[in-house]
Protein backbone atom coordinates (compact mmCIF):
# COMPACT_ATOMS: atom_id res chain seq x y z
CA UNK A 1 0.00 0.00 0.00
CA UNK A 2 2.88 2.37 0.70
CA UNK A 3 4.70 1.65 -2.54
CA UNK A 4 1.99 2.63 -5.04
CA UNK A 5 2.00 6.40 -4.31
CA UNK A 6 5.80 6.47 -4.56
CA UNK A 7 5.92 5.28 -8.15
CA UNK A 8 5.02 8.56 -9.95
CA UNK A 9 7.41 10.46 -7.67
CA UNK A 10 10.26 8.07 -8.46
CA UNK A 11 9.58 8.27 -12.18
CA UNK A 12 9.54 12.07 -12.20
CA UNK A 13 12.85 12.20 -10.36
CA UNK A 14 14.34 9.83 -12.89
CA UNK A 15 13.22 11.92 -15.84
CA UNK A 16 14.52 15.16 -14.28
CA UNK A 17 17.98 13.82 -13.46
CA UNK A 18 18.51 11.45 -16.38
CA UNK A 19 20.14 14.04 -18.73
CA UNK A 20 23.01 14.31 -16.26
CA UNK A 21 23.92 10.74 -17.20
CA UNK A 22 24.48 11.72 -20.85
CA UNK A 23 26.67 14.85 -21.15
CA UNK A 24 26.32 16.49 -24.54
CA UNK A 25 29.98 17.48 -24.76
CA UNK A 26 32.25 15.22 -26.76
CA UNK A 27 35.79 16.33 -25.96
CA UNK A 28 37.70 17.27 -22.83
CA UNK A 29 40.45 19.90 -23.07
CA UNK A 30 43.92 18.51 -22.35
CA UNK A 31 46.22 21.34 -23.47
CA UNK A 32 45.90 25.02 -24.33
CA UNK A 33 48.66 26.94 -26.09
CA UNK A 34 47.87 30.65 -25.79
CA UNK A 35 48.95 34.03 -24.42
CA UNK A 36 52.33 34.50 -22.76
CA UNK A 37 52.69 30.74 -22.27
CA UNK A 38 51.94 29.89 -25.92
CA UNK A 39 55.50 28.78 -26.70
CA UNK A 40 55.75 26.51 -23.65
CA UNK A 41 55.74 22.92 -24.84
CA UNK A 42 57.09 23.56 -28.36
CA UNK A 43 60.50 22.63 -29.82
CA UNK A 44 62.21 24.95 -32.31
CA UNK A 45 63.81 23.15 -35.27
CA UNK A 46 67.18 24.92 -35.28
CA UNK A 47 68.45 23.83 -38.73
CA UNK A 48 68.06 24.57 -42.42
CA UNK A 49 65.00 23.28 -44.26
CA UNK A 50 66.15 19.80 -45.25
CA UNK A 51 62.54 18.62 -45.58
CA UNK A 52 60.95 20.67 -48.34
CA UNK A 53 64.27 22.13 -49.54
CA UNK A 54 63.13 25.68 -48.94
CA UNK A 55 65.58 28.57 -48.88
CA UNK A 56 65.32 29.20 -45.14
CA UNK A 57 67.14 28.56 -41.90
CA UNK A 58 64.67 27.52 -39.21
CA UNK A 59 66.05 29.13 -36.06
CA UNK A 60 66.55 27.59 -32.63
CA UNK A 61 64.62 28.98 -29.67
CA UNK A 62 67.25 31.50 -28.53
CA UNK A 63 67.79 32.97 -31.98
CA UNK A 64 64.07 32.98 -32.73
CA UNK A 65 63.29 35.20 -29.75
CA UNK A 66 66.55 37.14 -29.99
CA UNK A 67 65.90 38.10 -33.62
CA UNK A 68 62.23 38.90 -33.01
CA UNK A 69 60.81 36.14 -35.20
CA UNK A 70 58.86 34.61 -32.30
CA UNK A 71 57.02 36.69 -29.71
CA UNK A 72 53.64 37.40 -28.10
CA UNK A 73 52.18 40.74 -29.22
CA UNK A 74 50.18 43.28 -27.22
CA UNK A 75 46.94 41.56 -28.20
CA UNK A 76 48.21 38.43 -26.45
CA UNK A 77 48.59 36.55 -29.73
CA UNK A 78 51.62 34.45 -30.67
CA UNK A 79 53.54 35.62 -33.74
CA UNK A 80 55.83 33.43 -35.89
CA UNK A 81 57.40 35.19 -38.85
CA UNK A 82 59.94 35.21 -41.63
CA UNK A 83 62.80 37.70 -41.29
CA UNK A 84 61.66 40.88 -43.05
CA UNK A 85 64.33 43.18 -41.61
CA UNK A 86 67.59 42.12 -43.26
CA UNK A 87 69.17 41.86 -46.70
CA UNK A 88 70.12 38.35 -47.75
CA UNK A 89 73.15 37.85 -49.98
CA UNK A 90 73.13 35.44 -52.92
CA UNK A 91 73.69 31.81 -51.88
CA UNK A 92 72.47 32.59 -48.35
CA UNK A 93 69.19 31.57 -46.74
CA UNK A 94 66.59 33.74 -45.03
CA UNK A 95 65.73 33.07 -41.37
CA UNK A 96 62.33 31.62 -40.52
CA UNK A 97 60.66 29.29 -38.00
CA UNK A 98 59.41 25.76 -37.57
CA UNK A 99 57.99 24.67 -34.19
CA UNK A 100 56.70 21.27 -33.09
CA UNK A 101 54.72 20.29 -29.99
CA UNK A 102 56.59 18.18 -27.47
CA UNK A 103 53.33 16.33 -26.80
CA UNK A 104 51.97 13.78 -29.27
CA UNK A 105 48.20 13.31 -29.52
CA UNK A 106 46.68 9.90 -30.26
CA UNK A 107 43.58 8.81 -32.13
CA UNK A 108 40.60 10.20 -30.24
CA UNK A 109 41.98 13.76 -30.34
CA UNK A 110 40.56 17.04 -31.60
CA UNK A 111 42.68 20.12 -32.43
CA UNK A 112 41.40 23.67 -32.82
CA UNK A 113 43.40 26.75 -33.73
CA UNK A 114 42.20 30.34 -33.99
CA UNK A 115 44.40 32.48 -36.21
CA UNK A 116 44.24 36.16 -37.12
CA UNK A 117 46.81 36.07 -39.92
CA UNK A 118 48.44 33.41 -42.12
CA UNK A 119 51.70 34.00 -44.07
CA UNK A 120 51.30 34.70 -47.78
CA UNK A 121 53.12 36.24 -50.72
CA UNK A 122 55.30 35.16 -53.63
CA UNK A 123 57.72 32.37 -52.58
CA UNK A 124 55.93 31.94 -49.21
CA UNK A 125 54.93 28.41 -48.19
CA UNK A 126 53.30 28.19 -44.73
CA UNK A 127 51.75 25.12 -43.15
CA UNK A 128 49.99 23.94 -40.01
CA UNK A 129 50.24 20.16 -39.99
CA UNK A 130 50.80 17.07 -37.88
CA UNK A 131 53.33 14.27 -38.04
CA UNK A 132 54.02 10.95 -36.38
CA UNK A 133 57.10 10.46 -34.16
CA UNK A 134 58.58 8.11 -36.78
CA UNK A 135 57.85 10.44 -39.63
CA UNK A 136 57.31 9.70 -42.45
CA UNK A 137 56.16 6.20 -41.50
CA UNK A 138 53.47 7.25 -38.98
CA UNK A 139 51.27 9.50 -41.11
CA UNK A 140 50.80 13.21 -41.65
CA UNK A 141 47.78 15.50 -41.64
CA UNK A 142 47.91 18.89 -43.34
CA UNK A 143 45.39 21.39 -42.07
CA UNK A 144 46.15 24.78 -43.42
CA UNK A 145 48.02 25.82 -46.50
CA UNK A 146 48.80 23.49 -49.28
CA UNK A 147 51.10 20.60 -48.95
CA UNK A 148 54.50 19.13 -49.66
CA UNK A 149 55.39 16.89 -52.56
CA UNK A 150 57.87 14.23 -51.46
CA UNK A 151 57.78 10.79 -49.87
CA UNK A 152 59.33 12.12 -46.69
CA UNK A 153 56.00 13.79 -46.05
CA UNK A 154 54.33 10.43 -45.44
CA UNK A 155 52.37 9.80 -42.26
CA UNK A 156 51.29 13.38 -41.79
CA UNK A 157 48.15 15.43 -41.94
CA UNK A 158 48.01 18.90 -43.46
CA UNK A 159 45.33 21.04 -41.85
CA UNK A 160 46.36 24.29 -43.49
CA UNK A 161 48.79 24.74 -46.36
CA UNK A 162 49.11 26.97 -49.42
CA UNK A 163 51.73 28.78 -51.48
CA UNK A 164 52.48 32.05 -53.24
CA UNK A 165 49.29 33.95 -54.12
CA UNK A 166 46.77 31.12 -53.85
CA UNK A 167 43.45 32.29 -52.47
CA UNK A 168 42.34 29.01 -50.89
CA UNK A 169 43.63 26.42 -48.44
CA UNK A 170 44.33 22.77 -49.18
CA UNK A 171 44.11 19.84 -46.78
CA UNK A 172 45.83 16.50 -47.26
CA UNK A 173 46.91 13.20 -45.74
CA UNK A 174 50.32 11.67 -46.44
CA UNK A 175 50.73 7.96 -45.76
CA UNK A 176 52.43 4.80 -46.88
CA UNK A 177 50.68 2.88 -49.73
CA UNK A 178 47.26 1.47 -48.92
CA UNK A 179 45.37 4.58 -47.75
CA UNK A 180 42.89 6.04 -50.26
CA UNK A 181 40.47 8.95 -50.13
CA UNK A 182 36.85 8.48 -51.15
CA UNK A 183 34.64 11.56 -51.30
CA UNK A 184 31.71 11.18 -48.88
CA UNK A 185 28.47 13.20 -49.20
CA UNK A 186 29.31 15.20 -46.08
CA UNK A 187 32.46 16.82 -47.48
CA UNK A 188 32.18 20.47 -48.47
CA UNK A 189 35.59 20.75 -50.17
CA UNK A 190 36.59 19.44 -53.60
CA UNK A 191 38.64 16.23 -53.78
CA UNK A 192 41.73 16.29 -55.99
CA UNK A 193 44.33 13.52 -55.67
CA UNK A 194 42.79 10.39 -54.05
CA UNK A 195 45.86 8.24 -53.33
CA UNK A 196 47.36 9.31 -49.99
CA UNK A 197 50.72 7.72 -50.83
CA UNK A 198 51.26 9.97 -53.86
CA UNK A 199 53.84 12.76 -53.47
CA UNK A 200 51.05 15.35 -53.04
CA UNK A 201 49.08 13.14 -50.65
CA UNK A 202 45.31 12.79 -50.99
CA UNK A 203 44.21 16.39 -51.35
CA UNK A 204 40.99 18.32 -50.73
CA UNK A 205 40.66 21.97 -51.79
CA UNK A 206 38.72 24.38 -49.56
CA UNK A 207 35.65 25.99 -51.16
CA UNK A 208 34.65 28.38 -48.36
CA UNK A 209 35.82 31.96 -49.02
CA UNK A 210 38.72 33.62 -47.19
CA UNK A 211 40.58 30.46 -46.18
CA UNK A 212 43.96 31.92 -47.19
CA UNK A 213 45.90 34.99 -48.32
CA UNK A 214 44.76 38.59 -47.87
CA UNK A 215 41.10 37.58 -47.71
CA UNK A 216 41.74 35.53 -44.59
CA UNK A 217 43.27 38.50 -42.78
CA UNK A 218 40.69 40.98 -44.09
CA UNK A 219 37.90 38.86 -42.64
CA UNK A 220 39.59 38.91 -39.23
CA UNK A 221 41.10 35.45 -39.60
CA UNK A 222 39.30 32.27 -38.71
CA UNK A 223 39.34 28.87 -37.03
CA UNK A 224 40.62 25.52 -38.25
CA UNK A 225 39.69 22.27 -36.51
CA UNK A 226 40.71 18.66 -37.10
CA UNK A 227 39.13 15.53 -35.64
CA UNK A 228 41.58 12.62 -35.46
CA UNK A 229 39.32 9.63 -34.93
CA UNK A 230 39.19 5.90 -35.57
CA UNK A 231 36.27 6.57 -37.92
CA UNK A 232 38.34 8.99 -40.00
CA UNK A 233 40.06 12.37 -40.11
CA UNK A 234 37.79 15.40 -40.54
CA UNK A 235 38.89 19.01 -41.03
CA UNK A 236 36.80 22.20 -40.72
CA UNK A 237 37.42 25.84 -41.54
CA UNK A 238 35.31 28.86 -40.52
CA UNK A 239 36.00 32.45 -41.41
CA UNK A 240 35.64 34.83 -38.45
CA UNK A 241 31.94 35.69 -39.04
CA UNK A 242 30.96 32.00 -39.23
CA UNK A 243 32.76 30.45 -36.26
CA UNK A 244 30.38 28.03 -34.49
CA UNK A 245 28.81 29.22 -31.27
CA UNK A 246 30.19 26.24 -29.37
CA UNK A 247 33.74 27.42 -30.13
CA UNK A 248 32.97 31.02 -29.23
CA UNK A 249 31.33 30.13 -25.94
CA UNK A 250 33.64 27.37 -24.67
CA UNK A 251 35.83 28.28 -21.70
CA UNK A 252 39.25 27.20 -20.51
CA UNK A 253 37.60 24.68 -18.22
CA UNK A 254 34.82 23.37 -20.46
CA UNK A 255 34.65 20.42 -22.83
CA UNK A 256 33.55 21.05 -26.40
CA UNK A 257 30.55 19.84 -28.38
CA UNK A 258 30.97 19.37 -32.13
CA UNK A 259 27.39 18.34 -32.88
CA UNK A 260 26.46 21.70 -34.44
CA UNK A 261 29.55 22.13 -36.58
CA UNK A 262 27.98 20.80 -39.73
CA UNK A 263 29.79 18.92 -42.49
CA UNK A 264 33.59 19.27 -42.65
CA UNK A 265 35.62 20.89 -45.40
CA UNK A 266 37.63 17.68 -45.80
CA UNK A 267 36.44 14.23 -44.82
CA UNK A 268 38.81 11.25 -44.91
CA UNK A 269 36.70 8.28 -43.71
CA UNK A 270 38.35 5.13 -42.41
CA UNK A 271 36.37 2.96 -44.85
CA UNK A 272 39.24 3.28 -47.33
CA UNK A 273 42.06 4.29 -44.97
CA UNK A 274 42.59 2.41 -41.71
CA UNK A 275 43.45 5.28 -39.38
CA UNK A 276 45.06 3.20 -36.64
CA UNK A 277 47.15 1.34 -39.24
CA UNK A 278 48.50 4.41 -41.03
CA UNK A 279 48.66 7.00 -38.23
CA UNK A 280 50.45 6.93 -34.89
CA UNK A 281 50.12 9.70 -32.24
CA UNK A 282 50.70 13.04 -33.94
CA UNK A 283 52.78 16.12 -33.06
CA UNK A 284 51.46 19.51 -34.21
CA UNK A 285 53.72 21.63 -36.42
CA UNK A 286 53.80 25.23 -37.64
CA UNK A 287 56.37 26.20 -40.25
CA UNK A 288 57.10 28.80 -42.91
CA UNK A 289 59.50 27.99 -45.71
CA UNK A 290 60.33 29.86 -48.92
CA UNK A 291 60.40 28.54 -52.49
CA UNK A 292 61.37 24.87 -52.11
CA UNK A 293 59.94 21.87 -53.94
CA UNK A 294 56.44 23.29 -54.24
CA UNK A 295 56.27 27.09 -54.04
CA UNK A 296 59.48 27.36 -56.08
CA UNK A 297 58.54 24.99 -58.88
CA UNK A 298 58.27 26.98 -62.13
CA UNK A 299 54.88 25.44 -62.91
CA UNK A 300 53.56 26.72 -59.57
CA UNK A 301 55.60 29.90 -59.22
CA UNK A 302 55.57 31.51 -62.66
CA UNK A 303 51.82 31.91 -63.33
CA UNK A 304 51.23 34.11 -60.27
CA UNK A 305 54.70 35.41 -59.39
CA UNK A 306 56.77 35.31 -62.57
CA UNK A 307 56.75 39.11 -62.77
CA UNK A 308 57.93 39.69 -59.19
CA UNK A 309 61.54 40.07 -60.29
CA UNK A 310 63.88 40.21 -63.31
CA UNK A 311 64.92 36.54 -63.43
CA UNK A 312 61.64 34.66 -62.99
CA UNK A 313 63.38 32.43 -60.43
CA UNK A 314 61.77 32.15 -56.98
CA UNK A 315 64.98 32.35 -54.94
CA UNK A 316 66.68 35.10 -56.96
CA UNK A 317 63.67 37.42 -57.11
CA UNK A 318 62.42 37.00 -53.53
CA UNK A 319 64.74 35.48 -50.94
CA UNK A 320 67.81 37.42 -52.07
CA UNK A 321 67.86 41.13 -51.27
CA UNK A 322 65.76 43.24 -48.87
CA UNK A 323 63.24 41.65 -46.55
CA UNK A 324 60.31 44.03 -46.86
CA UNK A 325 58.61 41.79 -49.41
CA UNK A 326 57.97 39.44 -46.46
CA UNK A 327 55.94 41.88 -44.37
CA UNK A 328 52.92 39.56 -44.73
CA UNK A 329 54.86 36.35 -44.07
CA UNK A 330 53.76 35.70 -40.49
CA UNK A 331 51.37 33.66 -38.39
CA UNK A 332 49.36 35.46 -35.72
CA UNK A 333 47.72 32.85 -33.50
CA UNK A 334 45.18 33.37 -30.73
CA UNK A 335 45.42 29.78 -29.50
CA UNK A 336 45.90 26.13 -30.31
CA UNK A 337 43.84 23.70 -28.22
CA UNK A 338 44.07 19.94 -27.98
CA UNK A 339 41.16 17.84 -26.76
CA UNK A 340 40.49 14.14 -26.26
CA UNK A 341 37.41 11.95 -26.00
CA UNK A 342 39.13 9.21 -24.06
CA UNK A 343 37.54 6.96 -26.65
CA UNK A 344 35.93 6.77 -30.06
CA UNK A 345 34.17 9.96 -31.11
CA UNK A 346 31.25 10.19 -33.51
CA UNK A 347 31.55 10.99 -37.18
CA UNK A 348 30.45 14.46 -38.20
CA UNK A 349 26.92 15.22 -39.40
CA UNK A 350 26.16 13.81 -42.81
CA UNK A 351 24.11 16.43 -44.64
CA UNK A 352 26.13 18.58 -47.03
CA UNK A 353 24.54 21.84 -46.03
CA UNK A 354 25.77 25.22 -44.89
CA UNK A 355 26.86 25.45 -41.25
CA UNK A 356 25.89 27.78 -38.44
CA UNK A 357 28.12 29.95 -36.21
CA UNK A 358 31.22 29.46 -33.66
CA UNK A 359 32.89 28.11 -30.36
CA UNK A 360 35.95 28.66 -27.97
CA UNK A 361 38.27 27.26 -25.13
CA UNK A 362 41.52 27.39 -22.89
CA UNK A 363 43.49 25.35 -20.27
CA UNK A 364 46.82 23.65 -19.63
CA UNK A 365 47.36 20.06 -18.60
CA UNK A 366 50.78 18.43 -18.72
CA UNK A 367 50.88 15.20 -20.72
CA UNK A 368 53.27 12.33 -20.01
CA UNK A 369 51.79 10.14 -22.75
CA UNK A 370 49.76 10.63 -25.94
CA UNK A 371 46.23 11.85 -25.31
CA UNK A 372 43.24 9.91 -26.55
CA UNK A 373 42.63 6.32 -27.53
CA UNK A 374 40.87 4.56 -30.35
CA UNK A 375 40.13 1.32 -28.57
CA UNK A 376 37.36 2.14 -26.09
CA UNK A 377 33.97 3.36 -27.21
CA UNK A 378 33.05 6.64 -25.56
CA UNK A 379 29.54 7.41 -24.19
CA UNK A 380 30.32 11.13 -23.96
CA UNK A 381 28.75 12.32 -27.16
CA UNK A 382 26.20 11.34 -29.77
CA UNK A 383 25.63 13.44 -32.90
CA UNK A 384 22.39 15.38 -33.26
CA UNK A 385 19.16 13.41 -33.01
CA UNK A 386 21.10 10.19 -32.53
CA UNK A 387 22.05 11.42 -29.07
CA UNK A 388 18.43 12.31 -28.30
CA UNK A 389 17.28 8.88 -29.45
CA UNK A 390 19.86 7.27 -27.21
CA UNK A 391 18.70 9.36 -24.27
CA UNK A 392 15.09 8.39 -24.91
CA UNK A 393 16.16 4.75 -25.15
CA UNK A 394 17.92 5.19 -21.83
CA UNK A 395 14.76 6.65 -20.32
CA UNK A 396 12.70 3.67 -21.45
CA UNK A 397 15.25 1.13 -20.23
CA UNK A 398 15.68 2.77 -16.85
CA UNK A 399 11.97 3.27 -16.43
CA UNK A 400 11.44 -0.41 -17.15
CA UNK A 401 14.09 -1.31 -14.62
CA UNK A 402 12.48 0.94 -12.01
CA UNK A 403 8.98 -0.37 -12.68
CA UNK A 404 10.29 -3.91 -12.55
CA UNK A 405 11.93 -3.20 -9.21
CA UNK A 406 8.79 -1.62 -7.80
CA UNK A 407 6.59 -4.41 -9.14
CA UNK A 408 8.77 -7.10 -7.68
CA UNK A 409 8.70 -5.27 -4.34
CA UNK A 410 4.91 -5.13 -4.44
CA UNK A 411 4.69 -8.79 -5.32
Amino acid sequence: MLLAPMLPFSLSLLVVWLPVLWPVFGYELVRDYSGLSFFNGWDFYGAYDNLTLGDVMWLNVDDAFGQGLAYVNRAGNAVLKVDNMHNVAFNQKRNSLRITTQAAYAVGSLWITDMVHIPFGCSVWPAFWTKGPKWPDNGEIEYVLQFCLQAYLLNRDSIMEAINLMDYNQMALHTLPGCMHTTPPNQMGVSKELDCSMPSGCVVAETAPNSYQAGFAAAGGGVFAAQFDVSGIFIWFWSRPNIPLSILQATSASPIDISEWGPPSASFPSTTCNITQFFSPQNLVFDITLCGIWAGLPVEYLPACGNSGPTGICYNDNVVGPGDRYNDAYFEIKYVRAYTTGGIAPTPTAAAVAIATPLKTTTTTSMKRPAGTALVSSPLFYPGSARMNTEMGGVIVLLCLLVGTVTSSIL
